[in-house]
């Protein structure tokens, strides 16, 4: 009955992974028809509607939340979602998918070497050695880029969109270290801020969008399954997996995501770009694993791209 239980959470959390994955392609397909930021607040927004009869339930705790945690829900709202988010769906504009997806993916090295400065946690051996790893995968897939094919904007927006992810991330185990309050709280709280952010953004420079039947489709379709739903399922299927293997789970997704590019947007990749995908995955892998208690925070990103389980944080899209 265990086992059958932990074959069942490894399909869910799979299943998420291919759904954030799917994400990227969706908003890739359809970012020239809605701007960025309204696209990323339409798209938290909507999930927030959706996830607010399950917060209803913890109305209580909400009440008791005391103003300093407040403002540190506002600031993960501000940097988890609005500045995240925000460079993530307009580096898709500008910038391939395996690209993006290969820099994102520098997020957990990236806390692990923050979690040192301000949370004091040590980096264990196999972990340099999979920063090690991570950087020679992504120099042996750069060395076969251009410079002048990529967009100096887009690139800009993806390593703003990792910077802010790996504070986030941060930012929220910090604010969870005590547990005071339930995950779903702090993910919910925290995503009405952020879209609240984008969304105000996105109407200040674009004004009120005029969109098709089709695109407010894709939108609410991302909203509710990509993400309030796929948050939710994901959330699930770590009371089962442990954090290590909710972790190496969720890095498949730069394998997903270079092959969902290469079939459906045409973004193919030579035998040493993949190479150079392959290394850094491992490097990954061997960073991540280090969590190994159960996560009880869920905070997805920023990536549908990189979680660290520890805290539930991901660079979802």
């Amino acid at each position: 009955m265990k086992n059958k239980a932990h074959f069942v959470a490894t399909l869910q959390a799979l299943l998420v992974t291919f759904l954030w994955s799917t994400s990227f392609i969706i908003i890739k397909l359809f970012i020239n028809e809605i701007p960025p930021l309204l696209f990323a607040g339409l798209r938290y927004a909507i999930a927030v509607i959706i996830l607010a009869p399950v917060l209803w339930r913890y109305r209580e705790e909400i009440k008791s939340i005391s103003k300093r945690d407040w403002l540190m829900l506002f600031f993960l709202g501000v940097v988890y979602y609005f500045i995240t988010q925000g460079a993530q769906f307009i580096s898709l504009k500008y910038v391939d998918m395996v690209t993006i997806s290969l820099i994102l993916n520098f997020s957990s090295p990236l806390v692990a070497y923050i979690g040192i400065m301000l949370l004091k946690e040590p980096v264990l051996p196999q972990q340099w050695a999979g920063t090690i790893l991570f950087i020679v995968g992504a120099l042996i897939y750069f060395s076969q880029k251009t410079l002048s094919s990529m967009s100096v904007l887009g690139l800009s927006m993806v390593l703003l969109s990792l910077i802010s992810n790996s504070v986030g991330t941060v930012l929220g185990r910090s604010v969870n270290r005590g547990e005071k309050l339930n995950a779903l709280v702090v993910t919910g709280i925290s995503m009405f801020f952020g879209a609240i952010l984008l969304l105000g953004s996105g109407f200040v420079l674009h004004g009120i969008p005029k969109l098709g039947l089709k695109s407010w489709l894709v939108v609410f379709y991302i909203a509710s399954v990509n993400t309030a739903f796929a948050f939710w399922l994901w959330n699930h299927s770590m009371r089962t997996l442990s954090a290590m293997e909710s972790s190496v789970i969720n890095n498949t997704m730069l394998i997903q995501i270079s092959v969902l590019s290469w079939i459906v947007l045409d973004e193919k990749i030579n035998i040493w770009e993949g190479i150079g995908l392959f290394i850094a995955l491992i490097g990954v892998v061997l960073v991540s694993v280090r969590f190994e208690k159960k996560s009880k925070v869920l905070i997805p990103n920023a990536s549908e791209q990189t979680t660290s389980p520890k805290d539930g944080h991901s660079n979802c899209s």
